[in-house]
């Protein structure tokens, strides 16, 4: 197989993969979608709120919100603790939600969550935690997809949500390809 980078801007990666099959190239289209690990909000617990907007949408919308994931670091059982306390008039946006911890932080400053009116409060921690797109879909790094060009050859576009750059999107997945077919050898070896 050969690997050739077409394109790597920003949150854009196109790269072609020669010599392969389709399953293969689905098998790296879905993990990279579905299995690498990134960060989101998944649990959000309400201390105030006075504003017109129900609790489980407020939840929904901030659990949605990109997170940064560091390449390293980090695990899966590990937590990091989100805060936002506003009163209004104001629009809140994705940057009035502190983190705990400077490397993990929204990847978007400027995604509205909610606008208060005036004296309307909202006082909130939200925890993050790494999971997959297997989980939900505000784990999804980024949309990838292909395009067979010819026989074995496909071309792939990975354009990222802002949790990881897209070439690391696609390294990780190729990790993760890697570690369960280890996984998958040592548990055929013990039949």
């Amino acid at each position: 197989m050969k690997i050739d980078i077409l394109e790597d801007k920003g949150n854009v990666f196109r790269f072609s993969l020669k010599d392969s099959t389709n399953m293969y190239a689905n098998a790296i289209r879905r993990i990279a979608t579905i299995g690498v690990p990134t960060f989101a909000i998944d649990t959000v617990t309400f201390y105030e709120n006075t504003s017109s907007i129900f609790d489980e949408y407020i939840a929904h919308r901030i659990g949605l919100i990109p997170i940064v994931t560091p390449q390293k670091g980090y695990s899966e059982k590990d937590e990091v603790l989100f805060t936002l306390e506003a009163t209004g008039p104001k629009t809140i946006y994705s940057k009035d939600l502190e983190s705990a911890d400077k490397e993990v932080k929204v990847a978007n400053e400027n995604i509205p969550i909610i606008k208060l009116a005036d004296e309307q409060r909202i006082r909130i921690e939200g925890k993050a935690r790494m999971g997959t797109g297997i989980d939900h879909a505000k784990f999804q790094p980024g949309l990838i997809t292909y395009d067979e060009q010819s026989e074995g050859v496909f071309e792939f576009y990975v354009e990222a949500f802002g949790q990881r750059p897209p070439k690391q999107i696609i390294n990780k997945a190729f990790e993760v390809i890697e570690e369960q077919l280890q996984e998958l050898s040592s548990k055929v070896k013990k039949l």
